[in-house]
């Protein structure tokens, strides 16, 4: 058999005044899988927690987010995280905070 690749799901996450690169990873993961209820594994004979996640996480500063924190919120399955750079970053106007913004997709695969 060979992985293949079933789902892909998108997410946004923000971090509004803490410039928390970790919390908005999350939160763009969190965005990503928290629309959906997959019942794949199911179809195909398999369990849950047969999935295998590829987490891809553009955010402004990669080196900055925890993938572990990240990866914690994976429901099912087993994951990896990369980070690659991406996001926004935007300062208030009086450049003591900055909003993080990170985009995230997971793409969910089954050994099939």
């Amino acid at each position: 058999m060979a992985l293949k690749r079933m789902v892909l799901e998108l997410g946004m996450g923000t971090d509004i005044r803490g410039t928390d690169y970790t919390k908005a990873a999350v939160r763009a993961l969190r965005d990503a899988l928290w629309h959906n209820s997959l019942t794949i594994g199911a179809a195909v004979g398999q369990p849950v927690d047969a999935m295998q996640v590829e987490v891809l996480i553009g955010v402004p500063k990669p080196d900055a987010v925890d993938k572990d924190a990240v990866l914690a919120i994976l429901p099912h399955g087993t994951g990896t995280v990369t980070l690659v750079e991406g996001g926004l970053e935007i300062p208030n106007d009086e450049g003591t905070s900055t909003t993080v913004i990170a985009n995230c997709c997971a793409i969910v695969r089954l050994d099939v």
